[in-house]
């Protein structure tokens, strides 16, 4: 099972304390049962309640590499570069103009 988040710590422990509050003043109950009754359903509900918070989906290494891979190649993407991101064409020695390293 994976660690909860922290919006599902909060959540959780949250509706355990207002649902806990709530029940209690509701019910006006004094004894002992009741108070555990009541506290063991709102640890319940507060469980329902971060279990149900949505988790968000984390991209891994190789989906954004892959998805980084795919806009680069497109032609749109090839289309949009400026002339200064253009890796330039090496240069060949000629006659008029040799090349020196």
């Amino acid at each position: 099972m994976p660690r909860p988040t922290a919006a599902q710590l909060a959540y959780g422990s949250a509706t355990v304390v207002v649902s806990t509050i709530a029940m209690l003043l509701l019910s006006q109950t004094s004894t002992g049962i009741g108070v555990a009754v009541i506290s063991a359903a709102a640890l319940a509900l507060g469980l329902l309640v971060a279990l149900t918070v949505p988790i968000p989906r984390r991209r891994g290494r190789h989906a954004a590499r892959t998805g980084a891979s795919r806009s680069a190649g497109s032609p749109a993407a090839r289309e949009g570069a400026t002339e200064a991101s253009r890796v330039p064409e090496p240069r060949t020695a000629t006659a008029e103009h040799p090349v020196h390293h």
